[in-house]
């Protein structure tokens, strides 16, 4: 199915997050790493995982439109979410042509996706290098993430892991179209998954979040986020305001 024609059905209400979510999006092809390259598209409803673990397909997977979790999971059965992808990702990158993934992408709404397979995007990097660029971009911007998600489970505390992930997505979620001022969102996660992100248990999640709540910070109620004060969250995240700009570049290439 093409983009277009997706773009034509999201009026669906399937889930009400994800549907309200994409009608201030921007279009697809903004977030696509091969301009103009449509034979991948893809539709994937919510729940369902984009690749799973050991994952050893030859494509990559350019997220376009909706909300991807990046997990791994541990002998026992835990998942830790290891990142939130939004339109722009790009997604199952492997470290070798031999390595499986060693995490899956779940999708938290309903997504789409560019499958790029393997010999395409080397076809078209030959064509346009810029394209190397764009991925090498994505991956380090990927990078910083992962690296300030390390930092916030081995070194915050519970109430600063969790104001700092809402305010990176939300800083990242607003950046999707410049100009736009609201102070609030969709934020179509679970307290579990909230706790998955953060390596803290649903009770705690759920604290943490009342607290905020009592003290006139955030509100996060039937998976959507209202920012009460900014300033505060700030202070609560710990969060240095160049971390923050670099939440606001609208693509990972931008």
């Amino acid at each position: 199915m093409q983009a277009d024609e997706v773009t034509k059905r999201r009026g669906r209400h399937k889930q009400d997050n994800a549907s309200e979510a994409r009608t201030v999006a921007l279009p697809v092809d903004a977030h696509r790493l091969i301009p103009n390259y449509r034979n991948g598209d893809r539709r994937v409803e919510a729940g369902r995982d984009l690749f799973s673990i050991g994952f050893d397909g030859k494509a990559i997977f350019n997220l376009l439109d909706g909300w991807v979790a990046i997990y791994t999971l541990l002998e026992d059965g835990r998942r830790q979410i290891v990142q939130f992808a939004l339109p722009g990702a790009v997604l199952g990158v492997r470290s070798s042509r031999s390595a499986p993934a060693t995490v899956g992408a779940q999708a938290l709404t309903d997504v789409v996706v560019s499958v790029i397979p393997t010999p395409v995007l080397t076809s078209h990097s030959r064509a346009d290098p810029d394209i190397t660029v764009r991925l090498a971009r994505s991956l380090a911007h990927d990078c910083n993430l992962a690296f300030d998600h390390l930092t916030s489970i081995g070194r915050r505390s519970a109430r600063e892991r969790v104001a700092h992930l809402l305010l990176e997505l939300f800083t990242r979620y607003r950046a999707q179209w410049p100009g736009h001022r609201s102070e609030e969102m969709v934020l179509p996660l679970t307290q579990e998954q909230i706790g998955d992100a953060t390596g803290l248990t649903f009770v705690h999640v759920n604290r943490v979040l009342s607290a905020l709540r009592k003290e006139g910070i955030v509100q996060f109620h039937y998976r959507r986020l209202r920012i009460i004060d900014p300033d505060r969250l700030i202070e609560v995240a710990g969060v240095d305001p160049e971390i923050a700009m670099a939440w606001l570049e609208r693509q990972p290439w931008g």
